[in-house]
């Protein structure tokens, strides 16, 4: 299909050659017959401009169907009658001047212009066929290319962080290193019996009172009193703790 257009164009452009060197026979013949002034030439010289503008316009610009194309293109053979028309007797003037003869002379303005309408023809018919396989060769890459994605028409707010706001992020601070205390084992201490307690206590308020008064103020047996004293003599580390005084059985035994 590509190779195609790409000829399609290069005929295109062959033919609008042989356009334009038609429009420049029948311009050249409609100067030379005109008066020696740059008026008179311009004005002979229109009618083949003007045909050549309406056929590049209606080769190149594409048109719906219906009242407007059909104005169009009665109106360029309106154009096209009229360069037809003043270009021939222009020629025939331009032809007898030069010494054709009068048959030559009349007929010489037929191939110019016939060759102008040929190719004006031509044109146009190219011109639409490579229209119609432009519009074939897009719709076949719009059918082949995936979709694009959709694209979301509400418009996003940009999300900012903490860093955006505050800064970036100091670094934390190390925490300091934790000695390892080590702990002594606490020594385990003995409570002491009830009776020991109130031995003690007896002793403490009389420390001169015999072992027997001790043991009966404390309300236990002479011996536990006897037991309970010696160790309290044992563990108390007060030099200042009172020692009941030892009675006569006390030492006798």
């Amino acid at each position: 299909m590509a190779q195609d257009l790409k000829r399609l164009k290069r005929i295109g452009w062959g033919v609008r050659s042989v356009f334009a060197l038609g429009i420049a026979a029948s311009l050249a013949g409609n100067v030379l017959h005109a008066a020696d002034n740059v008026i008179s030439q311009a004005i002979s010289a229109w009618s083949p401009v003007a045909l050549l503008l309406a056929v590049e316009l209606i080769s190149r610009i594409p048109a719906r169907r219906g009242g407007l194309s059909a104005v169009r293109l009665g109106a360029t053979a309106v154009i096209a009658g009229i360069a037809a028309w003043v270009s021939y007797w222009h020629m025939v003037g331009v032809a007898v001047r030069y010494g054709e003869a009068d048959s030559s002379a009349y007929l010489l303005p037929f191939s110019v212009d016939g060759l102008i309408v040929v190719a004006s023809i031509s044109l146009v018919e190219i011109g639409g066929r490579i229209r119609a396989l432009t519009e074939t060769t897009i719709e076949a890459e719009a059918v082949s290319e995936p979709a694009p994605a959709p694209v979301d028409l509400v418009e996003s707010k940009p999300v900012y962080t903490n860093e955006d706001i505050w800064g970036p992020e100091l670094p934390a601070a190390e925490p300091a290193p934790v000695l390892a205390v080590k702990k002594t084992p606490a020594k385990r201490v003995t409570p002491r019996p009830v009776s020991a307690e109130k031995v003690a206590k007896a002793a403490a308020k009389m420390p001169d009172a015999p072992v027997s008064e001790i043991a009966a103020k404390a309300g236990v047996s002479v011996s536990t009193a006897r037991r309970h004293l010696a160790a309290l003599r044992v563990t108390d580390a007060s030099p200042s703790a009172p020692v009941p005084a030892e009675t006569p059985a006390l030492a006798a035994a």
